[in-house]
């Protein structure tokens, strides 16, 4: 996955691309895969890097969805229980069985959730990943000794899936080039042409060269996410908005808050939200929040009253309520929430489905769903497209289809284990160059070679790339981050032929990216 080579195919003369998708988060690198693996000549555009926005920044869970149970959403439950054991099938090395309890300080509150979690294991079928059953007091204290003992009648556990989208969001890219598609970063859309009223051209610019390129087919997908209005403004400029935007943010504490292996999962808060606390690569992520937002942007921020209602909430669940000097990272993301056609619902009520839209002048677009669904949401947008551009129908083969890294049997208290069968790979570049086995930072467990690797094979070309997506030092310990940055540029530097200001200007805008994730 070299950016150069994927440059030199796109400036092919004469070339005509079957489908070019604009947005590498993950319904476009999903809807890539699911073209290119029906033999279409597929090109992705991504104009920042591959899942530098939301599909970044989830909660990491791979779920059927308790919540929309409750809401009475069967058919999108039914859906992501599917495609969350699909998903653990086929990359075994990146989504592993979560164990979650709900604590109870109710009488009534565990006979309740098992009934309901019970239908819940029953939808999955075979593809459950493993019963729901009551404890009491004493076990699920026993299990999570953290929690708040006054009034605490027992628990349920039950199962989920827990993930690292970023991760995925590269193996899905480097699985899409290995079937034949072509993708690239940093490369950003700034118009549509038509031709005879149908859009048949991206007008982009390379964001790194300044090079622009006017490039066709015979269709264009739009999966840019939150942004999906400003590309359909491109094509029907009077078009009416079909995304409500909503924030979520995540605060990361160290595992003492949850020291086992069992998440905890609050089912009501004060926002009528649920509030998980999800260990995470030797950290416990805590969260979601749910405010309308006006706006998308690329780098949202966490709002005061987001990062309090967090803090109160897990506050009084747990024996040691966090503090605002307890937070290692907190990060914001942006739901592309497909919106409603009926006014005033709000964020958290509208569906997490997925919408396909079809404009008069062809382009197809994709938008809301979640991490979970990104499989089928492919398949369907793929279908569309195939009608839409008269492409040969084809059969999709991606249920089964093993993601880039696959490996049965990985050991999860690995720091590498995410890397699945390229770790073996890492390891030996390790071996083989001066200094790459050396820790970039011990506290994080990341050795140089993890940053050659990234620049090498996956396609990093920023310190923000390697510390923020393709290692996760930025969501995990953002201060140790900064302390990263400049040995990161300087490993960057040498690998794609830059100079010491480069190294400079890009340790200067790490340094302020980060501190936005750092809580003052």
């Amino acid at each position: 996955m070299e950016r150069d080579r994927m440059i030199r195919e796109i400036e092919k003369l004469d070339q005509k691309w079957d489908v070019i998708i604009v947005g590498g988060g993950a319904s476009g690198l999903g809807a890539a895969i699911e073209s290119a693996t029906r033999g279409y000549k597929t090109l992705l555009l991504e104009q920042d890097d591959f899942a530098k926005g939301t599909s970044s920044r989830s909660t990491k869970l791979v779920h059927g969805g308790v919540r929309y149970l409750a809401q009475g959403n069967i058919s999108l439950v039914l859906e992501a229980l599917r495609e969350r054991g699909l998903m653990k099938q086929n990359a075994p090395h990146l989504v592993k069985d979560q164990s979650f309890i709900i604590p109870n300080y109710t009488w009534w509150g565990t006979p309740y959730y098992t009934l309901g979690l019970t239908m819940y294991d029953l939808m999955a079928g075979k593809l459950s990943y493993g019963r729901s059953l009551p404890f009491s007091k004493k076990r699920t204290l026993k299990y999570i000794p953290t929690l708040q003992e006054k009034n605490l009648c027992g628990g349920v556990v039950y199962h989920d899936g827990q993930f690292d989208d970023a991760r995925l969001a590269v193996n899905l890219c480097q699985t899409f080039v290995e079937n034949g598609g072509v993708a690239v970063n940093y490369m950003k859309v700034d118009g549509l042409k038509k031709f005879n009223g149908k859009v048949n051209s991206v007008l982009v610019t390379d964001m790194e060269s300044g090079s622009r390129y006017t490039l066709e087919a015979k269709v264009i997908l739009n999966a840019t996410g939150v942004f999906v209005d400003e590309i359909i403004k491109m094509d029907e400029p009077k078009a009416r908005d079909i995304v409500k935007v909503s924030q979520g943010v995540h605060l990361v504490l160290d595992k003492e808050f949850v020291p086992g292996d069992h998440a905890i999962m609050i089912p009501k808060t004060s926002d009528g939200r649920v509030l998980f606390a999800v260990p995470w690569h030797g950290k416990v992520v805590v969260g979601t929040t749910d405010v309308q937002k006006d706006s998308a942007e690329l780098e949202p921020r966490a709002l005061e009253e987001e990062i309090n209602f967090i803090l109160e909430t897990a506050g009084r669940f747990l024996t040691k309520p966090p503090k605002r000097s307890d937070v290692r990272s907190v990060f914001a993301g942006l739901r592309p929430l497909a919106a409603p056609s009926g006014e005033g619902k709000k964020t958290k009520e509208i569906s997490r489905g997925h919408k396909i839209v079809v404009s008069k002048s062809g382009m197809v677009t994709i938008t809301g769903g979640k991490w979970t669904t990104y499989r089928q949401m492919a398949e369907d947008v793929i279908d569309t497209v195939a009608k839409t551009g008269k492409l040969p129908e084809k059969k999709s083969i991606t249920r089964d289809l093993k993601i880039h890294g696959y490996k049965n049997g990985v050991d999860l208290k690995n720091p590498m284990s995410f890397y699945g069968s390229d770790e073996e790979k890492i390891l030996n570049l390790a071996k083989k160059e001066t200094g790459l086995n050396q820790y970039l930072s011990e506290k994080l467990k990341v050795i140089n070679a993890q940053v050659v690797w990234g620049a090498r094979h996956e396609m990093a070309r920023t310190v923000e790339d390697i510390l923020s997506r393709r290692t996760r030092c930025l969501l995990l310990d953002a201060k140790e981050s900064v302390l990263m940055a400049p040995k990161v540029a300087e490993l960057l530097a040498k690998e794609l032929g830059y100079d010491k200001q480069w190294e400079e200007d890009q340790v200067k805008k790490y340094s302020e990216l980060a501190s936005r994730y750092i809580l003052q």
